[in-house]
């Protein structure tokens, strides 16, 4: 047996993992805010991750999925999947693209618009307390993080 087979990792380099990971500390974040954003969206039946993506359907042209799904930063099956229960709900329209059947466009139907509208306002609410609790500026935050993508 090979002496790395037998070695064993120190605690501190936990804890310097612990303190200095950046992936570790940007996923637990995202899971704190998920978690305020999923909380105050449960009235409107909507998780954070549906109304980004009813958001991102929110344009003058409906998009394909393959324009949408680097958007969110998903694979085209998540998003696909993503979508089931929203349209389920009547939320969103997939439709065949008349340019290209082999390719779907989405579209926000007027419950989804509806949904939106009644969201926004707690959405911003929640969103302009999370940026006052930041101890930074949540443009250059946000700036930062697109960087990263």
């Amino acid at each position: 047996m090979s002496n790395l087979a037998q070695a064993k990792l120190p605690y501190e380099a936990t804890l310097m993992v612990r303190d200095t990971c950046l992936c570790l500390h940007v996923q637990r974040a995202a899971r704190a805010l998920a978690r305020r954003f999923d909380e105050a969206l449960r009235p409107f039946g909507l998780t954070n991750g549906q109304y980004s993506l009813l958001m991102a359907l929110n344009r003058p042209e409906p998009p394909s999925i393959g324009q949408l799904a680097p958007f969110l930063a998903m694979d085209r099956t998540t998003l696909t999947a993503y979508l089931k229960p929203l349209e389920r709900r009547g939320l969103v329209e997939v439709s065949i693209d008349a340019k290209d059947r082999r390719s779907r466009r989405l579209r926000l139907t007027q419950a989804g618009h509806t949904a939106l509208l009644a969201a926004l306002p707690i959405w911003q609410s929640t969103h302009d307390v999370l940026e006052r609790e930041l101890n930074s500026d949540p443009n250059r935050l946000r700036a930062d993080l697109m960087a990263l993508a």
